[in-house]
């Protein structure tokens, strides 16, 4: 795990995932998606080989906010069908 500009990186075997904690809107669906990976319980909190590769993409691209991204291994890096929009606006309520 390694860390800079407030984004750390969590390395697999297959996958390394970045998480940038100051974009992220909690929305939870990193944990609903794959809890044996995403485990914020434990430490570190994403364990990248807990998961398939390509499954792990898949919920990462739902990712929300954008704070979750992702670089396969082998060199093929995260894609999105188009620039990231956020799906919602985080609410002050």
């Amino acid at each position: 795990m390694s860390s800079g500009n407030n984004k750390k990186a969590y390395e697999g075997q297959k996958i390394t995932v970045t998480f940038e904690a100051r974009r992220c809107w909690h929305a939870a669906e990193c944990v609903r998606g794959l809890p044996e990976v995403f485990d914020t319980g434990q430490r570190p909190w994403i364990r990248p080989d807990a998961a398939e590769a390509e499954r792990l993409a898949e919920v990462i691209r739902r990712c929300p906010s954008g704070a979750l991204q992702y670089e396969l291994v082998d060199g093929g890096a995260e894609t999105r069908t188009g620039p990231h929009r956020p799906r919602a606006t985080p609410s002050n309520s």
